[in-house]
C-alpha cells in the first residue's frame, strides 16, 4: 500500500474505531466478541483499502463487514456464550451510574431478540440507515427487514415495560 492511502487509513481508523466498537457491540451483545469481530473488520478493510473509491463511505463498507461476519459467527453452532463479570462495563471513568445501567438494560434486551431482529434495529434505529439501506446490507428483502424491525421493536417495548413496572409491595 503507497504512503498515502497508508495515512488515510490510519486516520480513519483512529477516528471511527470507537464508533466501529459500539456497532460491533450492539451486533453481538459481548464487548470480546465485538473486538474480534472489529479487529477482522479492520484487516479487510485494509486489504480493500486501496479500492475504497468504489464505496459509497468507508462506515458502510466496515458494517456491512461486521453484519456478515455477525451473522456468519451465530450460525456456527460450536460456538457458546460465555457470559462475563464484566460484560456491559463501559470503560470510561466519566460515565454515569445511570446511563450505564440504562444501557445494561437495553443491551440485556437485544440479547433476547432474535439474531435477525437485533440486526435490524441496530442497523435502522441506531445506526438510522433506510430500509432499503438495512436490507442490503442484510442481504434480505425490504419486506423482511420491516417485519423484524417492527417485531423486535415491539418485543424490546415488551421487555423494557416489564423492567420500567414496580415490583408490588408485600
Amino acid at each position: 500500500m503507497r504512503s498515502r492511502d497508508e495515512a488515510a487509513y490510519t486516520d480513519y481508523v483512529a477516528a471511527r474505531q470507537d464508533h466501529l466498537r459500539r456497532v460491533a457491540y450492539a451486533l453481538c451483545g459481548d464487548w470480546h466478541r465485538a473486538e474480534d469481530l472489529l479487529q477482522n473488520a479492520l484487516v479487510k478493510l485494509y486489504v480493500a483499502w486501496p479500492r475504497r473509491d468504489r464505496w459509497a463511505t468507508p462506515d458502510a463498507y466496515v458494517r456491512q463487514i461486521l453484519v456478515r461476519a455477525s451473522i456468519d459467527e451465530h450460525r456456527r453452532a460450536w460456538r457458546r456464550h460465555e457470559v462475563s463479570g464484566l460484560e456491559g462495563v463501559e470503560h470510561t471513568a466519566a460515565a454515569r451510574r445511570h446511563d450505564s445501567e440504562q444501557r445494561d438494560v437495553l443491551f440485556a434486551a437485544l440479547d433476547q431478540l432474535t439474531v435477525q431482529q437485533r440486526h435490524c434495529v441496530v442497523l435502522r434505529y441506531w445506526l438510522e440507515l433506510s430500509v432499503a439501506e438495512t436490507a442490503a446490507e442484510l442481504g434480505i428483502s425490504e419486506g423482511s427487514v420491516k417485519t423484524h424491525a417492527f417485531r423486535g421493536r415491539e418485543r424490546l417495548r415488551e421487555l423494557l415495560a416489564e423492567v420500567d413496572e414496580p415490583e408490588p409491595v408485600v
